[in-house]
């Protein structure tokens, strides 16, 4: 029989295990929100994550359980274990990445890197943050912030008072996350695989750049790379995942910054748009990495397969009509360029795809990736 893989969640992400499940021979399952998501062509069921007995309807039939993002309520996944699926990761490592509080909480009791922080329940403890951190901070809300959303900059200790009042009007009242302002140089991102077994692979670490909170673009590996940012890096992604027991794949978001400290931002447990560059520019992709270590398969080699990779992501898409008519006008132009779409109907600020470049010389690789992730905007 063949390994049967069930995703919750039906974005990109889902979409783009299907190619490498293909390939392992692996059956794999979705379970989208809606009809006609990116991952449609594997949806074997369309329904609410949020629901407990549709997704334990859906996870009857697989050997585990894994996620396209990881909004899956905690309720939810403990009537899975309950009910004995494997789910992977598992409830405790996901409760991590579902709060922001918690995962700096995490953090500290790790002893990892990161910013200085706070949980702040009103204007006056936010007031106190900015006097100890130079008048400037930044304001997350802990759950349901990405891409940008949620994260603001204050100066002010009234810079956030409609969250706060957000907060008010919530009966299960909470804080909202103080983070200081990083001078940061550039942002990294480490990339690790782990299986339920303790097996652990390593990618290099990759600069990104961001762009209104969104990554644009991910240079692989991070350009001008010191032996000890690399070994930081790899270091940190690695001792993560084995003190939260994450399997599957994690990235940890990094800064690095003018005083040469290398500081978490954030976590993500499943692929994630920095690795993207790996479908075309690692020997085992990150999608057949995350299905190979949700199933407790050997991992595969996380090793490059060209100098440089450049994975430029396509935002928006065109003005009018749709990507793929833009199709024959970048192969024609870029032949080098591999194209990834995500059935997504272009939206601005929406990533509807991504464009790979793979080569030995840095800039030929980024100018071609731009070129041709350029063609399909307006």
């Amino acid at each position: 029989m063949a390994y049967r893989v069930g995703v919750i969640g039906g974005g990109q992400l889902a979409r783009m295990m299907i190619a490498p499940a293909v390939e392992l021979g692996v059956e794999i399952r979705v379970l989208a929100e809606q009809e006609g998501m990116s991952a449609t062509l594997a949806a074997t069921s369309v329904g609410d994550y949020r629901d407990a007995e549709t997704v334990l309807a859906f996870a009857r039939d697989v050997d585990v359980i894994t996620f396209d993002h990881e909004h899956v309520p905690q309720d939810v996944l403990a009537a899975l274990v309950e009910a004995g699926v494997t789910v992977h990761p598992g409830p405790a490592a996901l409760a991590v990445a579902q709060d922001k509080l918690v995962m700096r909480q995490r953090m500290a009791e790790l002893g990892m890197p990161q910013p200085e922080w706070a949980a702040v329940t009103g204007p006056d403890e936010l007031a106190a943050f900015l006097a100890e951190n130079g008048g400037r901070a930044v304001v997350k809300t802990p759950r349901g912030g990405y891409d940008g959303k949620g994260v603001r900059v204050v100066s002010d200790a009234h810079g956030a008072d409609d969250w706060f009042a957000a907060l008010a009007e919530d009966a299960n009242g909470g804080a909202l996350l103080v983070e200081e302002l990083v001078d940061f140089t550039r942002e990294l991102a480490q990339q690790v695989a782990r299986t339920p077994s303790g097996q652990i692979a390593t990618y290099p670490v990759v600069e990104t750049e961001q762009r209104d909170g969104v990554c644009a673009e991910v240079l692989a590996p991070a350009p001008s790379a010191s032996a000890r940012l690399t070994d930081v890096a790899a270091s940190v992604g690695a001792a993560v995942a084995e003190g939260l027991g994450v399997t599957g794949m994690l990235a940890v978001e990094l800064f690095e910054t003018s005083d040469e400290r290398i500081l978490i931002n954030e976590l993500a447990m499943r692929p994630h748009n920095s690795g993207h560059w790996t479908q075309d520019g690692a020997v085992t992709s990150q999608f057949e990495q995350h299905l190979r270590a949700v199933l407790d398969l050997p991992l595969g080699q996380a090793t490059p397969l060209q100098p440089w990779t450049v994975m430029v992501n396509i935002l928006g898409g065109p003005a009018e009509g749709g990507i793929t008519e833009r199709f024959e006008n970048a192969m024609a132009q870029h032949p080098a360029a591999k194209i990834h779409t995500y059935g997504k109907d272009p939206r601005p600020g929406r990533k509807v795809g991504h464009v790979n470049v793979t080569g030995v010389e840095l800039e030929d690789v980024a100018y071609e990736a731009r070129a041709a992730a350029s063609l399909f905007l307006d």
